[in-house]
């Protein structure tokens, strides 16, 4: 038998009781991570990596939440 060459991720840590709630529609942080990008012509070329990391970040939070990995 061959090893899966594509392992399920590991649960993270349960969420601590001081953490705050998770968004019920992950397409608002999406939405509003976006909406950073806007006006990216008008931005220092030097912040465009943290508004392209945001977009980023709301992405993955959405598609692991899919199926609640």
């Amino acid at each position: 038998m061959q090893p899966n060459p594509f392992p399920r991720p590991l649960p993270g840590p349960p969420p601590s009781a001081d953490a705050p709630a998770q968004q019920t529609d992950p397409c608002a942080g999406i939405d509003e991570a976006v909406a950073g990008l806007d006006d990216l012509e008008q931005v220092p070329l030097a912040e465009h990596v943290e508004r392209f990391d945001a977009v980023h970040t709301e992405l993955t939070v959405a598609l692991s939440s899919i199926d609640k990995v």
